[in-house]
């Protein structure tokens, strides 16, 4: 099941569970689509693997499977 990280791990914007803007490699590295498509190239710095959006876990499924509260940050951000 997928974490559902709450942040970009590159600039820390928010990214709620029901985002629209989070984008996740397959090891659910996360970050905002500004940052992934802009900085990152659409490619994550951690694993090299593609960056693709996040989906939306349904609201009835979030209550009994939450959304992970672990923030992941960058120390140095994500740099061009």
């Amino acid at each position: 099941m997928l974490e559902l990280r709450p942040n970009c791990e590159c600039c820390d914007r928010d990214l709620p569970p029901a985002a629209t803007n989070a984008m996740i490699c397959t090891f659910e590295c996360t970050y905002c689509a500004d940052c992934a498509t802009g900085v990152l190239k659409g490619k994550c710095p951690n694993c090299g693997g593609e960056l693709v959006r996040r989906p939306i876990r349904p609201a009835d499924k979030l209550a009994k499977f939450p959304a992970s509260t672990k923030r992941v940050l960058k120390a140095k951000g994500c740099a061009a």
